[in-house]
Order: structure tokens, then sequence, then C-alpha cells
């Protein structure tokens, strides 16, 4: 079967991904503990396998029988990462079909969909999502090159569950410059009448408001700004993700098709 999909640019840099594995790790860890054979996909992990080694590691941190296969359209990425197979981390030919043999716990999809036309992204989500075993999570989104900014909308075999906002705090202006890194499903609709745009807008007055807390460093202007964020938006995590730099949304809240 021919591979589903566009080959896309393929830049990557080691560590670009860890605040998301980070998160997939914390928050999906107890399914991948539950599965019987707990499989991870990395598709479109781009020019050199760097994401799929550090996503084996860090989902080993939650499930030490956890298996990685990273997935690519072009042959000859899949060749130049045979060196870096080991036990647990395979490689293979292949694109949104997702050409294994059983259904993955987990797929990410990191920097390959922001490559495509938005009238594409839902029917690449349902194509993904078909391919979960029960209980599964897809993960995809985009970040900046070294990984100071992310933005990633987690989805279940019934569809989107929720947006996670996630960065490096001291690197951050202002909550909106996150909208750069926004997914392709959204990126487009940071326009007034949008949700995601009234998120955002309130996000920087309630970061404003949290101006004095700065003094006490980002990260406590940054918890203050989110709770306050928590009184008008359905926020999903607390405190203790809030610390990592993150901030996670119920997708309902985002979806477009405006106010």
């Amino acid at each position: 079967m021919r591979p589903i999909g566009t080959a896309t640019r393929g830049t990557t840099n080691p560590n670009r991904l860890r605040r998301m594995d980070r998160w997939i790790a914390a928050t999906h860890g107890p399914a991948l503990r539950r599965a019987d054979s707990p499989v991870a996909v990395d598709i479109g992990y781009g020019a050199a396998p760097w994401t799929a080694v550090e996503l084996l590691e860090r989902l080993r941190t939650a499930e030490p029988r956890t298996a990685v296969v990273g997935i690519e359209i072009s042959p000859e990425r899949v060749a130049a990462a045979q060196p870096y197979a080991r036990e647990g981390l395979t490689f293979r030919h292949g694109g949104f079909e997702i050409p294994l043999p059983q259904r993955p716990v987990l797929i990410r999809a990191a920097n390959v969909l922001r490559q495509y036309d938005e009238g594409e992204v839902t029917a690449v989500w349902q194509r993904l999502c078909d391919r979960l075993a029960p209980g599964g999570l897809l993960v995809e989104g985009t970040c900046d090159e070294i990984g100071r900014r992310h933005v990633w909308v987690a989805l279940g075999p019934e569809g989107p569950r929720t947006v996670t906002f996630a960065t490096r705090l001291g690197s951050l202006d202002r909550p909106s410059d996150l909208a750069e890194r926004l997914p392709k499903a959204l990126i487009h609709r940071n326009v007034p009448g949008e949700r995601v745009h009234a998120f955002l807008r309130d996000f920087d007055r309630a970061w404003a408001a949290a101006a004095p807390y700065a003094s006490l460093g980002a990260r406590q202007r940054w918890i203050t700004a989110v709770r306050a964020l928590s009184g008008d938006w359905p926020l999903t995590d607390g405190v203790r993700r809030w610390r990592q730099g993150e901030v996670t949304v119920e997708w309902g809240a985002l979806e477009p098709g405006g106010l």
C-alpha cells in the first residue's frame, strides 16, 4: 500500500519536543501501564530520528515496557534512522495509514500537519484516531525550532479533547506569543470573532493583571494569570502542570466556528 501523506521539510533538533513528551508521559502514563503491549508511534519524525529516540526514553519513565515506532514517508529518512534502532525502537516506511499490525496506544504527530492545508486536517485526524487502540491518544501540534513554545491538540478515538499551551516562561513576553505556534486547525482562526482569539485575548489581560507577581518570578506570574483565566474558561489541569509553564483547555471552548 502506498503511504498516505506528503513528504514535509523534516527539520528537527534534539530536545525540540521535550515539553510535549513530558506532558504525554504525565497525563497518558496510566493508559500505557494498562496496555498489554504499549506501542507509541512518532509519525513524521523528520530527517533525523532524535524525536523518536527521546520519546522512547521519556515514555519509559512512565511505563518501561513501552515500544516506539518511528514512521516516515521518506524511505531515505527511514534508512538513515536504522543505526539508531534498538530494543523497543524501530523505524518504518509509511504515512497516515500507520502500517503496524497492532493498534498503538499513542500516536504523536508534531510539526507535520502545520505543512498541510487547513481543510485536510479533519480527515487526517479521523484517519489517525481510527488506528488508535481503545483508550489511545493522538497528540498533534506545533512548536518552534528549539522547543520553547508549543501548542498541541489531544484527541481520542471519539475526536478532539483538549488544547495545551506550553512555554519556557523566561522567553515569554505575553501569552499570545504562543499564537504563532497554534496547530493548523487553529492558526488561521486567531481573528476577532473566533474562540481561540478570545481565549488568547483574555489570557493576555490576565497576564497583564498579574504583573505585580513578576517580582516573584515568571512562574508565579503565570500561575496567577492561569488561575484568573480559569474563572471564565474550562481548564482541565491544575497548579502541578501550570508550574511547568502549561495550561490545558477543553477543545470545545476553542473549537473553530465563531463565538
